[in-house]
């Protein structure tokens, strides 16, 4: 076999010819269908119509102040062109700002160009042009790009997509509250519970998790070059900037930050990041809880017609949904906790560092993403198994030492842990034996027939009540 070096060029593939099968990321390639929905929000293109939005914003935003006389408002129908440009703002578009950026080597430089390009014919527009980009500074504008990005992101894709998870596992905690189930603490047979309160204990967890994500308030600035309005004082110095700039941050819907650097800090990103990590950390440990009570049998999976589970056992129907959700959330979390680390840190007023970190967001939610997506996957194929939760409770009737101890303990039998333990510990009994133990107990005839009455699948405490009120 030839080492690659020698492999001739043209076999080679290259960016001009990029296809899911040559991507180096699994995202632009494998999975690229699941994560289809976040292109509009967080891929280079989408970025790129973010800062011509909030170009053309700014630029609205002063023709309609009476304080900047060189600027005349605008038109109801010259408004409209303007919002065209970012309604219908295309592939195209974004490779012709690609293009001039070629040439100016700096990104935002490139939007200002294409847009004064793009409107000068545009006669009302025409005599503003200077004003494109006005008093700002590149970071200006990325921030608030990046900032709508993840808004409306998490808003679109990455919420209602967590919330579907949620509604799925509170319908499986109604559905199978009554549903008994051995607990296991340590790996060993313990006080059993329902299937469904297992199910409800990750939807109120996850609940906890998403109004985490969403209570995140996503900051921006638009204040120059070191967040001082410099030049914004320079060109009007008797205007209020900073009052204008907050009203301007708020209409997009962003919480106004008034003290910052040339970059707008990050501190709210890295909450934001950090908050989905943890989400993923819970949907982490629901993964692995999962595949465990697949593995026992607690949960049948159903079938897909012509489906492959190993290609030399063909019995085999694994757990992969949950696995792949496992994997992803790995990947997913360390892009994450990297993020939420690295981008509130930046030296002085400014350094570039954040700049490649923010480009990775769409890696850090994509995968996150397929997280979300293997485990509903997952979760659509599971069937609850009766028998075989059944039969693992009526294999383990030493759960009911418990029960029997707190009853000989409330009418005071003497050593009461002590008897039980030389009864059951490292022992399997069955439900004669500890039946003949409890006749046995100095207890009134009441109390020894609620124990005698007792099976391990009927000792599950409140846990149907707290499914059903999930």
């Amino acid at each position: 076999m030839r080492s690659q070096k020698h492999l001739p060029t043209d076999s080679m593939p290259g960016s001009q010819n990029l296809t899911q099968l040559n991507a180096l990321s699994p995202l632009d390639g494998r999975y690229a269908r699941s994560v289809d929905p976040l292109r509009a929000h967080l891929s280079e293109a989408a970025l790129i119509r973010y800062r011509v939005r909030i170009e053309l914003e700014w630029l609205k935003a002063l023709a309609a102040e009476p304080a900047i006389a060189e600027l005349k408002p605008f038109s109801a129908k010259t408004v409209a062109a303007l919002d065209r440009l970012v309604d219908r703002f295309s592939e195209k578009d974004a490779a012709a700002i690609k293009a001039i950026e070629a040439t100016t080597n700096h990104d935002v430089k490139a939007i200002e160009y294409w847009l004064k390009a793009s409107l000068a014919g545009n006669e009302e527009v025409e005599r503003s042009l200077e004003f494109i980009h006005f008093a700002c500074t590149s970071e200006d504008i990325n921030n608030l790009s990046y900032a709508l990005m993840l808004a409306e992101a998490r808003a679109n894709v990455m919420l209602p997509r967590l919330d579907e998870i949620i509604a799925v596992l509170r319908a499986l905690a109604h559905k199978h509250a009554v549903l008994a189930m051995l607990s296991r603490t340590h790996g060993q047979p313990a006080s059993p519970t329902t299937l469904g309160k297992e199910m409800a204990n990750f939807v109120h967890r996850l609940r906890r998790s998403r109004a985490r994500i969403a209570g995140v308030a996503v900051l921006g600035k638009i204040n120059g070059a070191v967040g001082n309005y410099n030049a914004h004082l320079a060109a009007y110095p008797g205007f209020g900037w900073e009052g204008f700039c907050r009203r301007f941050v708020e209409g997009l819907g962003l919480e106004f930050n008034p003290y910052t650097t040339q970059i707008e800090p990050h501190d709210a990103f890295g909450e934001l990041f950090d908050a989905w990590a943890g989400a993923n950390t819970v949907l982490l440990d629901l993964d692995r809880d999962l595949w465990g009570y697949i593995s026992l049998g607690y949960f049948k999976q159903r079938l897909k017609a012509g489906e492959v589970g190993s290609s030399t056992m063909p019995h085999k129907v694994n757990p992969i949904d949950f696995e792949n959700s496992e994997g992803n959330i790995g990947v997913a979390n360390a892009l994450l906790r990297h993020l939420a680390d690295k981008l509130p840190v930046s030296r002085w007023q400014r350094d570039l560092s954040d700049s490649t970190a923010l480009r990775n967001i769409g890696n850090a939610l994509g995968h996150t993403l397929l997280a979300y997506v293997a485990c509903l996957r997952g979760l659509g194929k599971l069937e609850a198994n009766p028998a075989r939760l059944a039969e693992d409770l009526d294999a383990n009737w030493e759960v009911l030492a418990e029960p029997v101890q707190q009853v000989m303990r409330r009418h005071g039998v003497a050593d009461a842990y002590e008897k039980l333990k030389d009864l059951t510990r490292g022992k399997g009994i069955d439900a004669k034996r500890i039946a003949a133990f409890i006749r046995t107990l100095p207890i009134p005839a009441g109390a020894k027939k609620q124990l005698l009455a007792l099976t391990p699948a009927l000792y599950t405490g409140l846990a149907a009540d707290l499914a059903r009120r999930i």
